[in-house]
């Protein structure tokens, strides 16, 4: 089984460096280029299935493979973006300069300490798991899939996945990139094909 995990294309808060989160930013003209490139560049991974977050900028990526490929696409809560609370629609400066006390924490233990009104790791680390333990169940680990998603949660999904393996280290991937993981279903266990693959993205 291939699992393709996909960002979703660009947004105008991408160009300005802001903190998305949870706020549901939509593509700007050159994301839905992107999308439309993704979508084409998907025609050599076939896939049974597509779970995408519910945020729009994943969804409308999402949609236009689903269009092409002519399958079905399921909306999972659990695969939106990070949630930043108040820091959501700051740059990083503005964060330091207005939260320092609360991001210098945070910088320190993201794993237990949450932005204000915002999640910690450990509970998006377990949405992610829950969000793929279901994946999983609804292809009994055989068909290939493509999770469209956002790039903070990518990441984490990809380290949980990959548990502990030297691929998992800084994680980042691009606007509608494409990451391949192979799912093993008797062993149970993931591994990395290819981080990052943006090559269709030829305008």
């Amino acid at each position: 089984m291939r699992i393709y995990l996909i960002r979703h294309g660009q947004t105008d808060w991408n160009i300005q460096g802001k903190i998305q989160g949870s706020h549901d930013i939509p593509l700007n003209n050159t994301g839905r280029k992107q999308a439309e490139l993704l979508a084409k560049g998907m025609d050599s991974h076939p896939v049974k299935k597509i779970f995408s977050s519910t945020l729009s900028r994943a969804a409308e990526t999402a949609k236009l493979i689903g269009e092409r490929q002519k399958v079905d696409i399921y909306l999972m809560p659990d695969l939106i973006e990070v949630e930043f609370g108040k820091w959501e629609g700051m740059t990083w400066d503005q964060i330091k300069a207005s939260y320092p006390v609360e991001y210098q924490q945070w910088n320190l233990n993201p794993v237990e300490v949450a932005p204000p009104g915002g999640e910690t790791q450990l509970a998006v680390v377990k949405r992610c798991a829950e969000a793929l333990k279901e994946i999983l169940q609804m292809t009994e680990g055989k068909e290939d899939v493509a999770i469209v998603s956002h790039g903070a949660t990518i990441a984490h999904l990809i380290a949980y996945m990959l548990k502990g393996q030297s691929e998992e280290t800084e994680i980042i991937v691009g606007n509608a990139s494409i990451t391949t993981l192979e799912y093993e279903p008797v062993t149970g266990e993931f591994s990395l094909v290819e981080m990052n693959d943006v090559g269709h993205l030829i305008f």
